[in-house]
């Protein structure tokens, strides 16, 4: 059975899937792989290969899916199938891009709490009745990882390219999933790459933001497993 490789949002770890790594492993070896040792996202994808099996299932959540869209426009022959999770085949957009210098030098100043509780966490989560639970993982995960590797992570995602070719020329089975109320990566982000996708199913989770891995755990476990076992 081929095995599955995981690839985390910005500033999380494999915490982030906890419960899909606990089911799918039951019937596949399952990879979670770091992305915070780089500051392109060449790199990072470069390294998920050279430590990954030589095929694979690939997942990405967020940044996870941005460099997962770039191990497929590396080696696409190693990708037997592609899943992109809450996330953006786009290069970075200026009003994103002008925040990140003041971020970057509010976290050199050791404010890293700071920024993930005023500027992140806030974009996270639907509002749901485990939203305080989960912001309080989301933050124990990022004081985890530290500021390092925010700063490298971000200097990645404000230096990536576009994706929509890399997507297009894709032919695999992919699952393009969002939570409903994704207000970091829009549904209609999703809606384009299932459009470019040639061999994809769109999944939307209700009740969930950005994390639905988190926030609707079971229901994104079953469409992962759906994809997985998609002929």
């Amino acid at each position: 059975m081929t095995p599955l490789v995981l690839l985390p949002g910005m500033m999380c770890d494999e915490r982030l899937f906890a419960s899909q790594i606990n089911e799918l492993s039951k019937r596949r070896e399952v990879h979670f792989a770091k992305i915070t040792d780089h500051e392109t996202i060449s790199e990072l994808a470069s390294d998920v290969l050279n430590n990954a099996p030589p095929v694979f299932a690939l997942a990405g959540l967020s940044m996870g899916g941005i460099v997962a869209m770039e191990i497929v426009s590396q080696a696409p022959e190693r990708v037997e199938r592609l899943a992109l999770l809450d996330t953006n085949p786009l290069a970075e957009l200026p009003d994103v891009l002008k925040r990140r210098g003041p971020q970057i030098d509010a976290i050199k100043n050791g404010q890293l709490k700071e920024i993930i509780r005023d500027e992140m966490k806030p974009n996270y989560l639907f509002d749901g009745v485990r939203k305080t639970e989960i912001l309080k993982l989301c933050m124990d995960m990022a004081l985890d990882i530290g500021p390092d590797a925010f700063i490298r992570q971000s200097i990645a995602l404000r230096d990536r390219v576009d994706q929509k070719n890399t997507l297009g020329s894709y032919k695999r089975p992919a699952l393009v999933l969002c939570g409903r109320h994704d207000v970091l990566c829009p549904l209609e982000r999703h809606e384009l790459m299932h459009t470019l996708l040639e061999n994809s199913k769109l999944e939307i989770i209700e009740d969930a933001g950005h994390l639905p891995t988190l926030e609707q755990p079971k229901i994104t476990t079953m469409a992962l497993a759906s994809w997985l076992e998609d002929t």
